[in-house]
């Protein structure tokens, strides 16, 4: 492509050569230069790329990209330079262009807030599936492209990845893209050319401030709002207390949503909680834009926050209130609260909580529906923080009957060590426990000892579907454990324990 074709919505200034210089590819990594491509100077807080314009000259790259002027001095004068206010910019403008503007072609729902982002995208990806529209998802487990999984390193990818990924969401036949659009994503400008069909906020709270990512809460927020400069229609949650600031100097329409009883466009009353067989969610009635009872079969308010997104969303997108109730009623978001069918006596869970925060969390919610037993299954994460540790046992010893210690990722650690530290936690709260270092037999026991009435919760490894240890990644699925453990009580092979303990 033609480098005025991928300049054209861009401000800059030639510097030297030709703007009808042929591009094969877009870089901003050093490592992947190669000749006829163009080189794209970002500055990181790391490194500046400014100072890999030697290897680009000598890989042959064809133009070269600034900010700074004087940086771009001893190029030969073969080699087109511009210079442009952001190189981050830049590259989402130019990386737009370069793959044809594919946000463009795709409805796109962009997510940000503190919570919720990522189950809400998968239960909106999974609403529009049932209504039979293609989906396109891209966040914190990484990326979506109907049912292909591409991992990604950042919630939100860097802008030239972001838009590789529309391109082949629209090259798939995908008709909506969903994502989460991170502070940190819209702060650095992973966005930025894109307006979105619909920008949502779920939920603020300090979260995300600290030396690498925002100076203060205030920016955090500040970046937060930005999503509301480039959407359509912004949908928010009008019971968060930090809504009205997050969309200062917004220029999109609005809707918004609320489980208080809010004036909103969509409200939900007569909130309650569900136990199906088993089956843990929420029942609440929903008035408004939809005139509805719903329920859904994920555990906790904040299920009915994530609801509410979801209907109005798919709602204002034109999906039938009956596709959307039933979608609803429907989704499984994995390893968030995950519900596992697998008895109608007593309750299985799985969710990816492992810090205290995350961990409190999903035992307050549990323990609202009431449970006989609250059993936690967890360990702890190899080479990361004692005090994270500390504080699992700390807080599932004072909210959980009991705990069965076992392994996570231990990485270079010894299991042993780990569950040592997360009994210090256990003493302070006089949590009771048991250790079974191998977590599909600490799976099974727990299974075998159940009684009706128990919810056993499985922590820390949620979506995941390995264990590292000692440098080794062995595939391990918490999903897939529970099934051999279930076909070998069938089989004869594992004894029920009456009344177990």
């Amino acid at each position: 492509m033609k480098l005025s074709q991928i300049c054209q919505e861009l401000e800059y200034e030639c510097l030297q050569g030709s703007m009808e210089t042929e591009v094969r590819d877009i870089v901003y990594d050093s490592r992947r230069l190669a000749p006829g491509t163009m080189f794209v100077c970002m500055v990181g807080a790391v490194t500046d790329g400014h100072k890999y314009i030697p290897d680009a000259v000598e890989k042959g790259a064809s133009v070269v990209v600034v900010e700074q002027r004087d940086a771009a001095a001893d190029v030969p004068e073969q080699i087109t330079v511009l210079c442009v206010p952001s190189a981050r910019r830049a590259l989402a403008l130019m990386s737009a262009a370069l793959f044809g503007y594919p946000d463009r072609k795709l409805v796109t729902i962009g997510l940000t807030g503190t919570k919720g982002k990522t189950t809400t995208t998968y239960m909106i990806k999974s609403v529009l599936e049932q209504a039979g529209k293609k989906v396109g998802l891209i966040g914190t487990i990484g990326a979506y492209i109907g049912d292909e999984h591409i991992p990604s390193k950042n919630t939100t990818p860097e802008s030239y990845e972001l838009h590789r990924m529309f391109a082949a969401m629209v090259e798939a036949g995908c008709e909506y893209a969903v994502m989460e659009v991170s502070s940190q994503g819209l702060k650095l400008d992973r966005t930025a050319g894109i307006c979105f069909d619909y920008g949502v906020f779920t939920n603020l709270s300090p979260d995300h401030v600290g030396p690498t990512e925002h100076a203060s809460f205030e920016e955090y927020l500040e970046c937060k709002s930005l999503l509301f400069r480039q959407c359509r229609v912004g949908v928010v949650n009008v019971d968060d207390p930090h809504w009205e600031a997050v969309l200062a100097g917004h220029d999109c329409g609005l809707k918004t949503y609320s489980a208080e009883g809010r004036d909103a466009d969509l409200v939900a009353s007569e909130i309650g909680f569900l136990n199906e067989n088993g089956r843990l969610g929420m029942h609440f009635s929903v008035k408004g834009q939809m005139m509805c009872e719903a329920k859904v079969h994920i555990p906790g308010r904040f299920s009915v926050y994530n609801s509410l997104v979801t209907m109005l969303v798919c709602h204002l997108a034109g999906i039938s209130d009956a596709a959307i109730l039933e979608g609803i009623s429907r989704v499984q978001v994995k390893g968030r609260v995950e519900m596992l069918p697998v008895s109608k006596e007593y309750s299985l869970i799985i969710d990816y909580a492992h810090n205290e925060v995350s961990t409190r969390s999903v035992l307050t919610t549990l323990l609202e529906y009431h449970p006989k037993r609250l059993i936690c299954v967890y360990g702890g994460g190899g080479d990361r923080s004692k005090l994270r540790r500390y504080d699992m046992g700390e807080v599932t010893g004072e909210l959980a009957d009991l705990c069965v210690l076992t392994c996570d990722n231990p990485r270079s650690e010894e299991i042993a060590d780990i569950n040592n530290d997360i009994k210090v936690g256990l003493a302070r709260s006089n949590g009771r426990y048991l250790e079974i270092d191998d977590r599909k037999e600490a799976i099974a026991y727990c299974i075998t000892h159940a009684r009706p009435g128990d919810m056993i919760v499985l922590l820390g490894k949620g979506h995941e579907d390995y264990q590292e240890i000692k440098g080794v990644k062995y595939h391990f699925d918490e999903r897939e454990a529970v099934a051999e453990v279930l076909d070998e009580i069938k089989e004869g092979k594992r004894a029920l324990v009456q009344n177990g303990d």
